[in-house]
Protein backbone atom coordinates (compact mmCIF):
# COMPACT_ATOMS: atom_id res chain seq x y z
CA UNK A 1 0.00 0.00 0.00
CA UNK A 2 1.37 3.12 -0.83
CA UNK A 3 2.10 5.56 2.17
CA UNK A 4 0.22 9.30 1.94
CA UNK A 5 3.71 10.77 2.26
CA UNK A 6 4.78 14.79 1.86
CA UNK A 7 7.80 15.97 0.90
CA UNK A 8 10.39 16.72 3.40
CA UNK A 9 10.61 20.11 1.33
CA UNK A 10 14.99 21.26 0.69
CA UNK A 11 16.47 24.65 0.79
CA UNK A 12 16.49 25.92 -2.82
CA UNK A 13 16.50 29.27 -4.52
CA UNK A 14 14.34 29.68 -7.10
CA UNK A 15 11.20 31.30 -8.04
CA UNK A 16 9.18 30.10 -10.51
CA UNK A 17 6.03 30.66 -12.68
CA UNK A 18 3.57 33.53 -13.75
CA UNK A 19 -0.18 33.36 -14.65
CA UNK A 20 -1.79 32.44 -17.32
CA UNK A 21 -4.13 35.17 -17.74
CA UNK A 22 -5.75 37.92 -15.35
CA UNK A 23 -9.38 36.09 -16.59
CA UNK A 24 -8.16 32.53 -16.10
CA UNK A 25 -7.33 30.52 -12.90
CA UNK A 26 -4.06 29.06 -13.24
CA UNK A 27 -4.36 25.93 -10.87
CA UNK A 28 -7.18 25.07 -12.95
CA UNK A 29 -5.11 24.34 -15.70
CA UNK A 30 -6.81 21.07 -17.55
CA UNK A 31 -4.96 17.56 -16.22
CA UNK A 32 -6.28 16.19 -19.60
CA UNK A 33 -3.58 18.27 -21.29
CA UNK A 34 -2.50 16.40 -24.15
CA UNK A 35 1.34 16.78 -23.98
CA UNK A 36 2.11 17.03 -20.74
CA UNK A 37 6.16 18.46 -19.83
CA UNK A 38 8.57 16.25 -17.77
CA UNK A 39 11.59 18.17 -16.12
CA UNK A 40 13.79 18.75 -12.81
CA UNK A 41 14.59 21.16 -10.59
CA UNK A 42 17.63 22.24 -9.37
CA UNK A 43 18.59 23.87 -6.06
CA UNK A 44 22.24 25.84 -4.89
CA UNK A 45 24.23 22.47 -3.93
CA UNK A 46 23.86 21.51 -7.65
CA UNK A 47 26.77 23.08 -9.49
CA UNK A 48 27.82 22.15 -12.71
CA UNK A 49 25.16 20.03 -13.54
CA UNK A 50 25.13 19.55 -17.74
CA UNK A 51 21.89 20.82 -18.33
CA UNK A 52 22.28 20.95 -22.19
CA UNK A 53 22.59 17.18 -22.51
CA UNK A 54 19.26 16.39 -19.54
CA UNK A 55 17.01 14.35 -20.85
CA UNK A 56 14.37 16.80 -19.34
CA UNK A 57 11.58 19.04 -21.15
CA UNK A 58 12.15 22.59 -18.83
CA UNK A 59 14.06 22.88 -16.03
CA UNK A 60 13.71 25.49 -13.40
CA UNK A 61 17.09 26.98 -11.27
CA UNK A 62 17.26 28.48 -8.07
CA UNK A 63 18.62 31.91 -8.26
CA UNK A 64 18.05 33.91 -4.89
CA UNK A 65 17.64 33.56 -1.27
CA UNK A 66 15.53 35.73 1.29
CA UNK A 67 17.40 39.42 0.32
CA UNK A 68 21.31 38.17 0.32
CA UNK A 69 22.18 37.18 3.90
CA UNK A 70 23.23 33.25 2.08
CA UNK A 71 26.19 31.79 1.07
CA UNK A 72 27.41 27.94 0.37
CA UNK A 73 27.63 25.93 -2.42
CA UNK A 74 26.93 27.78 -5.93
CA UNK A 75 25.35 30.94 -3.44
CA UNK A 76 26.94 34.62 -3.27
CA UNK A 77 25.27 36.72 -0.78
CA UNK A 78 22.53 34.85 -1.78
CA UNK A 79 22.63 34.37 -5.86
CA UNK A 80 23.06 31.28 -7.57
CA UNK A 81 26.27 32.13 -9.25
CA UNK A 82 25.66 29.00 -11.42
CA UNK A 83 22.00 29.75 -12.69
CA UNK A 84 23.30 31.91 -15.68
CA UNK A 85 25.33 29.25 -17.36
CA UNK A 86 22.64 26.54 -16.57
CA UNK A 87 19.70 28.83 -17.72
CA UNK A 88 21.80 29.25 -21.13
CA UNK A 89 22.66 25.90 -21.42
CA UNK A 90 18.55 24.78 -21.33
CA UNK A 91 17.47 27.80 -23.78
CA UNK A 92 20.70 26.62 -26.22
CA UNK A 93 19.24 23.18 -25.64
CA UNK A 94 15.65 23.91 -26.40
CA UNK A 95 14.36 23.44 -22.94
CA UNK A 96 11.81 25.71 -21.29
CA UNK A 97 12.98 27.20 -17.69
CA UNK A 98 12.12 28.82 -15.30
CA UNK A 99 13.37 30.36 -11.83
CA UNK A 100 12.25 30.12 -8.10
CA UNK A 101 13.10 32.63 -4.63
CA UNK A 102 13.52 31.09 -1.85
CA UNK A 103 11.56 32.75 1.05
CA UNK A 104 13.54 33.10 4.54
CA UNK A 105 10.70 35.10 6.02
CA UNK A 106 11.76 38.97 6.12
CA UNK A 107 10.05 42.01 5.02
CA UNK A 108 8.14 40.68 1.64
CA UNK A 109 8.71 43.54 -0.61
CA UNK A 110 11.79 43.76 0.02
CA UNK A 111 12.85 39.43 -0.75
CA UNK A 112 10.69 40.13 -3.69
CA UNK A 113 12.49 43.22 -4.94
CA UNK A 114 15.76 41.29 -4.42
CA UNK A 115 14.69 38.42 -6.62
CA UNK A 116 13.44 40.47 -8.98
CA UNK A 117 16.48 42.96 -9.25
CA UNK A 118 18.28 39.54 -9.44
CA UNK A 119 16.88 37.95 -12.46
CA UNK A 120 14.11 40.44 -14.05
CA UNK A 121 16.31 39.91 -17.66
CA UNK A 122 14.71 36.29 -17.31
CA UNK A 123 11.37 37.51 -16.94
CA UNK A 124 8.80 37.16 -19.28
CA UNK A 125 11.27 34.60 -20.97
CA UNK A 126 10.58 31.76 -17.87
CA UNK A 127 8.53 31.45 -15.26
CA UNK A 128 8.97 32.58 -11.98
CA UNK A 129 7.83 31.11 -8.76
CA UNK A 130 8.11 31.67 -4.57
CA UNK A 131 9.59 28.92 -2.83
CA UNK A 132 7.40 28.92 0.35
CA UNK A 133 8.97 25.97 3.33
CA UNK A 134 8.89 26.21 6.12
CA UNK A 135 12.92 26.03 6.80
CA UNK A 136 14.62 29.29 7.53
CA UNK A 137 11.45 30.82 7.19
CA UNK A 138 10.19 32.39 10.36
CA UNK A 139 6.88 33.80 8.28
CA UNK A 140 6.04 29.90 7.56
CA UNK A 141 1.53 29.88 7.87
CA UNK A 142 1.85 34.13 7.74
CA UNK A 143 -0.79 33.33 3.97
CA UNK A 144 -0.56 37.43 4.18
CA UNK A 145 3.51 37.48 3.71
CA UNK A 146 2.99 35.22 0.03
CA UNK A 147 -0.14 37.77 -0.29
CA UNK A 148 2.18 40.80 -0.50
CA UNK A 149 5.35 38.79 -1.96
CA UNK A 150 2.72 38.46 -5.01
CA UNK A 151 1.87 41.70 -5.28
CA UNK A 152 5.30 43.22 -5.30
CA UNK A 153 6.40 40.61 -8.10
CA UNK A 154 3.28 41.90 -10.25
CA UNK A 155 3.61 45.34 -9.31
CA UNK A 156 7.44 45.53 -10.39
CA UNK A 157 7.25 43.14 -13.49
CA UNK A 158 3.72 45.10 -14.78
CA UNK A 159 1.83 41.67 -13.97
CA UNK A 160 3.57 38.81 -14.22
CA UNK A 161 2.80 36.39 -11.46
CA UNK A 162 4.47 33.65 -9.56
CA UNK A 163 3.71 30.71 -9.14
CA UNK A 164 3.36 29.40 -5.46
CA UNK A 165 5.56 26.26 -4.68
CA UNK A 166 4.81 24.52 -1.19
CA UNK A 167 4.25 20.85 0.15
CA UNK A 168 2.68 20.01 3.78
CA UNK A 169 0.09 23.18 3.75
CA UNK A 170 -1.30 22.40 0.18
CA UNK A 171 -4.50 21.78 1.58
CA UNK A 172 -4.62 24.93 3.39
CA UNK A 173 -4.08 27.40 0.73
CA UNK A 174 -6.81 30.18 1.05
CA UNK A 175 -9.53 30.35 -1.62
CA UNK A 176 -7.94 34.01 -2.68
CA UNK A 177 -4.80 32.66 -3.64
CA UNK A 178 -5.84 29.50 -5.25
CA UNK A 179 -7.90 31.96 -7.74
CA UNK A 180 -5.01 34.26 -8.65
CA UNK A 181 -1.72 32.06 -8.60
CA UNK A 182 -0.77 28.72 -10.26
CA UNK A 183 0.27 25.91 -7.66
CA UNK A 184 3.23 24.25 -8.01
CA UNK A 185 2.62 21.30 -5.20
CA UNK A 186 5.98 18.82 -3.48
CA UNK A 187 4.04 15.47 -2.67
CA UNK A 188 5.68 11.95 -2.60
CA UNK A 189 4.43 8.78 -2.71
CA UNK A 190 7.75 7.40 -1.55
CA UNK A 191 11.22 8.09 -1.70
CA UNK A 192 12.55 5.36 -3.91
CA UNK A 193 14.56 6.14 -6.93
CA UNK A 194 12.49 6.64 -9.85
CA UNK A 195 12.75 7.85 -14.03
CA UNK A 196 9.72 10.40 -15.06
CA UNK A 197 6.15 9.39 -14.37
CA UNK A 198 3.44 9.46 -16.72
CA UNK A 199 0.92 9.91 -13.75
CA UNK A 200 2.52 10.29 -11.00
CA UNK A 201 0.82 9.46 -7.56
CA UNK A 202 -1.89 12.30 -6.40
CA UNK A 203 -1.43 13.92 -9.41
CA UNK A 204 -3.88 16.78 -9.63
CA UNK A 205 -5.01 16.68 -6.33
CA UNK A 206 -4.91 20.33 -5.41
CA UNK A 207 -5.56 22.08 -8.95
CA UNK A 208 -2.13 22.03 -9.20
CA UNK A 209 -0.07 23.40 -12.67
CA UNK A 210 3.06 21.27 -11.65
CA UNK A 211 3.45 18.57 -9.30
CA UNK A 212 6.86 17.63 -7.80
CA UNK A 213 6.27 13.91 -7.30
CA UNK A 214 10.03 12.78 -6.35
CA UNK A 215 13.08 14.15 -5.15
CA UNK A 216 15.45 10.74 -5.77
CA UNK A 217 14.61 10.94 -9.61
CA UNK A 218 16.93 9.66 -12.12
CA UNK A 219 17.84 11.45 -15.03
CA UNK A 220 20.56 10.90 -17.53
CA UNK A 221 23.15 13.95 -16.32
CA UNK A 222 22.37 14.29 -12.47
CA UNK A 223 21.06 11.84 -9.26
CA UNK A 224 19.17 12.31 -7.19
CA UNK A 225 16.96 15.06 -8.59
CA UNK A 226 13.20 16.56 -8.59
CA UNK A 227 11.36 15.19 -10.67
CA UNK A 228 8.19 17.22 -11.93
CA UNK A 229 5.39 17.12 -14.55
CA UNK A 230 4.10 20.28 -16.18
CA UNK A 231 0.25 19.90 -16.54
CA UNK A 232 0.33 21.37 -19.81
CA UNK A 233 2.36 21.79 -23.33
CA UNK A 234 5.19 24.27 -24.44
CA UNK A 235 2.47 27.22 -25.47
CA UNK A 236 0.70 27.21 -22.02
CA UNK A 237 4.48 27.27 -20.43
CA UNK A 238 4.83 30.15 -22.29
CA UNK A 239 1.60 31.70 -21.13
CA UNK A 240 2.61 31.57 -17.40
CA UNK A 241 5.69 33.27 -18.02
CA UNK A 242 4.52 35.72 -20.14
CA UNK A 243 0.75 36.46 -19.66
CA UNK A 244 0.78 39.27 -22.21
CA UNK A 245 2.91 38.54 -24.93
CA UNK A 246 5.03 41.27 -24.73
CA UNK A 247 8.79 41.46 -24.16
CA UNK A 248 9.05 44.75 -23.55
CA UNK A 249 11.84 45.58 -20.54
CA UNK A 250 9.72 45.85 -17.12
CA UNK A 251 10.60 48.99 -15.37
CA UNK A 252 13.49 47.47 -12.81
CA UNK A 253 17.38 47.93 -12.39
CA UNK A 254 19.28 45.41 -15.12
CA UNK A 255 19.78 42.19 -12.87
CA UNK A 256 23.12 41.57 -11.82
CA UNK A 257 22.40 37.72 -12.37
CA UNK A 258 22.41 38.23 -15.99
CA UNK A 259 24.96 40.52 -17.03
CA UNK A 260 23.56 43.56 -18.35
CA UNK A 261 25.98 45.29 -20.58
CA UNK A 262 24.66 46.53 -23.12
CA UNK A 263 25.71 44.96 -26.69
CA UNK A 264 28.31 47.20 -28.85
CA UNK A 265 28.12 47.50 -33.06
CA UNK A 266 24.70 47.20 -33.86
CA UNK A 267 23.78 47.78 -37.67
CA UNK A 268 20.29 47.42 -39.55
CA UNK A 269 22.24 43.89 -41.12
CA UNK A 270 22.91 42.27 -37.93
CA UNK A 271 24.29 42.51 -34.71
CA UNK A 272 28.50 42.23 -33.40
CA UNK A 273 29.35 42.21 -30.20
CA UNK A 274 32.66 41.86 -28.37
CA UNK A 275 32.42 39.55 -25.49
CA UNK A 276 33.53 41.18 -21.89
CA UNK A 277 33.94 39.19 -18.76
CA UNK A 278 30.76 37.75 -17.28
CA UNK A 279 28.81 38.45 -20.45
CA UNK A 280 26.50 35.32 -22.65
CA UNK A 281 25.05 35.21 -25.42
CA UNK A 282 21.61 34.62 -23.32
CA UNK A 283 22.28 37.62 -22.29
CA UNK A 284 22.78 39.54 -25.95
CA UNK A 285 19.89 37.37 -27.26
CA UNK A 286 17.78 39.23 -24.34
CA UNK A 287 18.82 43.01 -25.08
CA UNK A 288 18.38 43.31 -28.39
CA UNK A 289 15.63 40.49 -28.40
CA UNK A 290 17.13 38.57 -31.39
CA UNK A 291 16.30 34.93 -31.49
CA UNK A 292 16.77 31.90 -31.66
CA UNK A 293 20.23 31.33 -30.25
CA UNK A 294 20.73 29.61 -33.53
CA UNK A 295 21.34 32.40 -35.15
CA UNK A 296 23.77 33.70 -33.65
CA UNK A 297 27.79 32.85 -34.32
CA UNK A 298 31.11 32.76 -32.29
CA UNK A 299 34.79 31.91 -33.31
CA UNK A 300 34.91 28.75 -32.04
CA UNK A 301 31.64 27.40 -34.06
CA UNK A 302 29.95 26.52 -30.63
CA UNK A 303 27.36 28.70 -29.57
CA UNK A 304 28.10 27.58 -25.73
CA UNK A 305 32.33 28.06 -26.13
CA UNK A 306 33.10 32.14 -26.51
CA UNK A 307 35.63 33.93 -24.31
CA UNK A 308 36.91 37.30 -23.32
CA UNK A 309 37.59 39.44 -26.56
CA UNK A 310 35.51 37.01 -28.95
CA UNK A 311 33.15 38.79 -31.59
CA UNK A 312 29.96 37.35 -31.71
CA UNK A 313 27.66 38.30 -34.26
CA UNK A 314 24.08 38.00 -34.78
CA UNK A 315 22.39 37.75 -38.58
CA UNK A 316 24.18 39.61 -41.23
CA UNK A 317 26.34 41.03 -38.57
CA UNK A 318 28.08 44.05 -38.83
CA UNK A 319 32.21 44.64 -38.33
CA UNK A 320 33.07 45.34 -35.04
CA UNK A 321 36.49 46.17 -33.92
CA UNK A 322 37.71 43.52 -30.51
CA UNK A 323 38.77 45.38 -27.18
CA UNK A 324 42.18 46.09 -26.88
CA UNK A 325 44.18 43.30 -26.47
CA UNK A 326 47.90 42.20 -25.56
CA UNK A 327 46.85 38.67 -27.35
CA UNK A 328 47.36 37.85 -30.69
CA UNK A 329 46.91 34.25 -32.31
CA UNK A 330 47.71 32.23 -28.92
CA UNK A 331 50.74 34.70 -28.64
CA UNK A 332 52.29 37.63 -26.75
CA UNK A 333 55.42 39.73 -27.67
CA UNK A 334 56.77 41.01 -24.56
CA UNK A 335 57.80 44.70 -25.00
CA UNK A 336 60.00 47.00 -22.28
CA UNK A 337 58.52 47.42 -18.95
CA UNK A 338 56.30 44.46 -19.27
CA UNK A 339 55.44 41.84 -16.21
CA UNK A 340 52.80 38.63 -16.23
CA UNK A 341 50.69 40.36 -13.58
CA UNK A 342 50.14 43.70 -15.67
CA UNK A 343 49.78 42.32 -18.83
CA UNK A 344 48.00 39.13 -17.81
CA UNK A 345 46.20 39.86 -14.74
CA UNK A 346 44.90 36.96 -12.56
CA UNK A 347 45.80 34.78 -15.99
CA UNK A 348 49.24 35.52 -14.93
CA UNK A 349 50.01 32.02 -13.08
CA UNK A 350 48.35 29.93 -15.93
CA UNK A 351 50.13 31.89 -18.34
CA UNK A 352 53.52 31.40 -16.62
CA UNK A 353 52.86 27.43 -16.54
CA UNK A 354 51.88 27.27 -19.90
CA UNK A 355 55.51 28.80 -21.16
CA UNK A 356 57.58 26.86 -18.03
CA UNK A 357 58.40 30.09 -16.16
CA UNK A 358 59.16 29.77 -12.39
CA UNK A 359 59.71 31.99 -10.03
CA UNK A 360 61.11 34.91 -10.13
CA UNK A 361 59.12 34.59 -13.23
CA UNK A 362 62.05 36.79 -15.48
CA UNK A 363 60.35 37.78 -19.11
CA UNK A 364 62.64 39.66 -21.48
CA UNK A 365 61.37 41.85 -24.47
CA UNK A 366 60.68 40.09 -27.68
CA UNK A 367 60.04 37.29 -25.91
CA UNK A 368 57.12 34.97 -27.55
CA UNK A 369 54.44 33.73 -25.17
CA UNK A 370 51.83 31.60 -25.48
CA UNK A 371 48.76 32.87 -24.15
CA UNK A 372 46.50 29.56 -25.90
CA UNK A 373 43.07 31.15 -24.78
CA UNK A 374 43.65 30.26 -21.22
CA UNK A 375 44.30 26.74 -21.82
CA UNK A 376 45.45 23.64 -19.43
CA UNK A 377 49.22 23.78 -18.34
CA UNK A 378 50.92 21.44 -16.44
CA UNK A 379 52.58 22.38 -13.49
CA UNK A 380 54.56 20.59 -10.83
CA UNK A 381 52.17 17.58 -9.87
CA UNK A 382 48.78 18.66 -11.44
CA UNK A 383 47.09 20.93 -14.18
CA UNK A 384 45.91 24.03 -14.19
CA UNK A 385 43.34 26.32 -16.18
CA UNK A 386 42.14 30.02 -16.52
CA UNK A 387 38.38 29.46 -16.36
CA UNK A 388 36.51 31.06 -18.90
CA UNK A 389 32.67 31.74 -18.57
CA UNK A 390 30.46 28.72 -19.00
CA UNK A 391 33.79 26.61 -17.57
CA UNK A 392 32.94 24.55 -14.10
CA UNK A 393 35.63 23.17 -11.96
CA UNK A 394 33.82 19.84 -11.96
CA UNK A 395 34.59 19.71 -15.58
CA UNK A 396 37.70 20.25 -15.80
CA UNK A 397 38.79 18.17 -13.07
CA UNK A 398 37.17 15.07 -14.33
CA UNK A 399 38.29 15.45 -17.99
CA UNK A 400 42.32 15.17 -16.03
CA UNK A 401 41.26 12.75 -14.04
CA UNK A 402 40.90 14.31 -10.75
CA UNK A 403 38.24 14.73 -7.84
CA UNK A 404 37.17 18.77 -7.76
CA UNK A 405 38.29 17.82 -3.94
CA UNK A 406 41.68 17.59 -5.29
CA UNK A 407 41.36 21.25 -6.75
CA UNK A 408 41.89 24.99 -5.66
CA UNK A 409 40.64 28.22 -6.58
CA UNK A 410 41.01 31.36 -5.30
CA UNK A 411 38.38 32.15 -3.20
CA UNK A 412 39.01 29.32 -1.26
CA UNK A 413 35.80 27.70 -1.68
CA UNK A 414 35.86 25.12 -4.79
CA UNK A 415 31.72 25.93 -5.33
CA UNK A 416 33.02 29.90 -5.63
CA UNK A 417 34.76 30.63 -8.73
CA UNK A 418 34.97 33.31 -11.60
CA UNK A 419 35.80 33.94 -15.34
CA UNK A 420 39.67 34.76 -14.71
CA UNK A 421 40.33 32.80 -11.77
CA UNK A 422 43.58 30.25 -11.75
CA UNK A 423 41.76 26.35 -11.08
CA UNK A 424 44.58 23.64 -10.06
CA UNK A 425 44.03 20.17 -9.70
CA UNK A 426 46.76 18.03 -7.82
Amino acid sequence: MVNNKDKPLRRRLLAKGTALAAAVCMMLLPATAHADMQGVDMSNWQCGVDVYNMQADFIVVGTTWGTGQVNNNCLVSGVNTDANRMIAQAQASGKKYGLYHYAMGGNPEAEAQFFYRNTSNYWRHGIVALDWEMDDNPAFGNWDWVRRFMMECERLSGGVRPLLYTGPVAGTIPSDIRAKYGLWIAQYANMSPTGYQASPWMIGAYGEAMRQYSGTGVVNTWSPIDLNIFRGEAWQWDLYANPTGSTAPAPATPAPVQPSTPPANTSTGGISHVMQWGETIWGLAVAHNAWPLSAWHTPSGDINRYYVGDVVTYGGGSTATPAPSTTSGGTYTVKSGDCLSAVFGSRWPSIAALNGLVSPYTIYPGQVLKTDGGATASVSGGVSKTLQWGDTVWEFATSHGYNVSQCTVPSGNINVYYPGDVVTCR
